[in-house]
């Protein structure tokens, strides 16, 4: 049997494991102060921070008899680094319509051609009344 692998984009495919990064982002918690968080039980709570553990998002500190868990958030770069793939592919494309657009633009003006339709009223119109008349 094949065990399944755990990656950082299972562990931010969650709201719930997207609130504990931030929250843990921000400070070190306890497992406690974590599960306050949220309207869940505390076993639910603790098996999203055993997900983002595998995934190398959080650490788990022992201090005492309190776990507190404390984010690690250089595994995002893999995020960072996909998502940076599609955003250059849709810069391309955007600075290709941006010079398409430009090059219309001056096209029309070097030919006298209107680049947008008139939008002005019939003077008939604008002196109706509330009736129609």
């Amino acid at each position: 049997m094949m065990e399944a692998r755990r990656d950082v984009f299972q562990a931010i495919a969650d709201p719930t494991r997207r609130e504990i990064i931030n929250l843990v982002s921000q400070e070190s918690m306890n497992l406690n102060a974590i599960a306050d968080r949220f309207d869940m039980t505390r076993q639910a709570v603790s098996l999203h921070i055993k997900i983002l553990q595998e995934c190398g998002l959080i650490m788990i500190n022992q201090q005492g008899r309190e776990r507190f868990c404390e984010a690690k958030l250089t595994q995002l770069k893999e995020i960072s680094d996909w998502v940076d793939q599609y955003r250059q592919f849709w810069q391309q494309n955007f600075d290709s319509l941006d010079k398409y657009l430009q090059k219309i633009q001056s096209t029309n003006k070097s030919t006298g051609k209107p680049t947008k339709k008139s939008t002005t009223q019939s003077p008939n119109k604008s002196k109706r009344n509330k009736n129609g008349k």
